[in-house]
């Protein structure tokens, strides 16, 4: 009988988000503060008898070769030496370009669920180091906790923070992170706060500013939101969140949702789901 393992991929919220300035390489210096939600996509991954790698992931535009799915895997794959192969589901639940971080948790679920399947046994520090091959932001799902961020979004130090509950929402609408990054506008010079100064109400996302004057259907999105609470950019977009102390006050908004938009209740997470899920198998 073939053994068949499911996970979640989970999202993630950038809590804030400082652009401090440009590298030499043309990537910029972050800080930020990373916490994860019990919502996401969620896969499944089965051995075939051959060696190939198989996605099945209905409607995703990316073709599956592209795909970051099937980049971790042969990246395992060819670090390892293993020839086995798999097939890999994807329910893709989260939406694309939201800043939620979507296809870096799938890359990521996708190195820790294979190592397992394959019995690789390669510790989680063997995980970072190729998690951060396909990605800045993919080491964070292989560790698996609440971080603050920093260098590139690479550098990783884990925290403990309240775990309330949160609305997101996704306008209708995909920001274009490339070119959001390059624009004159925005902000690169920002100072760097401490942990204690974001807990006391400091910090804010970069990218707000000018996300909200590019996008019309974001900044509707801020006016709307904010009627209930104050609401902050996640990543660069398109998607925004709420804090709420109960799920109850989180759902209140929700029931009133205007049309065309996309959004989920769901509660912050210090833990990956994705570990949970696996210290309860």
């Amino acid at each position: 009988m073939s053994r068949l393992l499911t996970a979640p991929a989970p999202a993630k919220l950038n809590l804030f988000l400082h652009i401090l300035g440009r590298r030499f390489d043309g990537y910029h210096r972050l800080q930020t503060l990373f916490q994860f939600l019990d919502h996401g996509d969620r896969l499944t991954f089965e051995p075939i008898e051959d060696d190939q790698l198989e996605l099945i992931a209905p409607g995703l535009p990316i073709p599956a070769s592209d795909n970051l799915i099937m980049r971790a895997a042969r990246l395992l794959r060819r670090d390892t030496g293993c020839r086995l192969g798999a097939r890999i589901q994807l329910d893709k639940r989260l939406p694309m370009g939201g800043g939620l971080g979507g296809g870096s948790s799938d890359a990521a679920t996708t190195l820790v669920m294979l190592n397992r399947l394959w019995r690789l046994q390669l510790p989680p520090t063997e995980l970072a180091r190729l998690a951060l091959e396909l990605g800045a932001d993919v080491p964070l799902f292989t560790l698996g906790r609440a971080a603050w961020g920093e260098g590139i979004g690479e550098q990783l130090t884990p925290v403990q923070l309240e775990e309330p509950w949160y609305l997101v929402l996704t306008p209708d609408c995909e920001v274009a992170t490339g070119t959001i990054f390059q624009h004159p506008q925005l902000t690169r010079n920002s100072e760097p706060i401490t942990m204690s100064a974001f807990l006391e109400g400091g910090g804010r996302n970069d990218f707000e500013p000018l996300v909200r004057k590019l996008y019309p259907q974001i900044d509707a999105a801020f006016g709307w939101l904010g009627e209930f609470a104050p609401p902050r950019l996640t990543g660069s977009g398109s998607s925004l969140f709420a804090r709420f102390a109960t799920e109850e006050t989180a759902l209140r908004p929700l029931r009133q949702l205007p049309s065309g938009w996309r959004a989920f209740v769901a509660r912050g997470c210090n833990t990956s789901p994705l570990y949970l899920k696996s210290a309860n198998e």
